[in-house]
């Protein structure tokens, strides 16, 4: 019973010691501390300052202007979805002049797919790049349209590999296996048969109910039908 009071005792001056220590640790370096609490407090109170007072109305802004852009896109006005009517700004001037913003983010993909119809294919690389979605669809179909751009620029190994990370960026029966698809086409092109027929394979193993995976065993046995290099 003695021993077990004089750990315990132990143990209590243990604790008082740590917080002796502590203690004289804050009275020691007081102003440092405060410094950077201070510090802290200014990069919060900055940042959620700059969200609400700044971004949060740029925001709306950006939004009532993006709706004449969204309009000249769905009407194939590529031009003035890029570059405005001279009321209403396009694509590029809402990116230039509401950075930071979501607008501005998916003007990036809007830019990018204006590009891509219009055979400015550099150029529209280079806006879906700045891109950057987590949606189900969007994401996906943004890293798609990337291997569109590079297939029309003869580099299918690319586009290969870009519609593959389209195909898994987000798992779904929609975008997954027509995207499986092309990656299949674009190695076919690249004369890399085995990882065509890989990625058929897949097409019929994880995607079966699809019109792709209904589709899929004609491709497969085309291959399996061509002879070895």
């Amino acid at each position: 019973m003695a021993k077990k009071i004089d750990k315990t005792e132990e143990r209590i001056v243990a604790v008082e010691e740590a917080f002796g220590k502590t203690e004289q640790f804050i009275e020691k370096n007081q102003k440092i501390i405060m410094i950077v609490v201070g510090a802290l407090v200014v990069i919060v109170l900055g940042y959620f300052g700059f969200k609400k007072l700044y971004l949060a109305p740029r925001e709306t802004e950006a939004q009532s202007q993006m709706f004449m852009a969204e309009k000249y896109f769905e009407q194939d006005s590529l031009t003035k979805a890029l570059k405005g009517d001279g009321n209403y700004l396009g694509f590029l001037d809402i990116i230039d002049q509401y950075k930071f913003t979501k607008s501005a983010n998916l003007s990036h993909y809007y830019a990018g797919i204006c590009y891509l119809k219009k055979g400015e294919f550099q150029n529209a690389i280079d806006q879906l790049n700045d891109f950057s979605s987590g949606d189900e669809l969007v994401g996906p179909m943004a890293i798609g349209a990337l291997g569109d751009a590079y297939m029309e620029l003869n580099n299918s190994d690319k586009a290969a590999d870009y519609y593959l990370k389209a195909a898994d960026k987000k798992k779904n029966d929609l975008t997954s296996p027509v995207f499986l698809m092309k990656a299949g086409m674009a190695f076919e092109l690249a004369g890399k048969n085995d990882e065509a027929l890989k990625v058929y394979t897949r097409v019929k193993t994880e995607f079966a109910r699809t019109n792709e995976g209904r589709e899929i065993d004609k491709y497969i046995a085309r291959l399996n039908g061509m002879p070895k290099k």
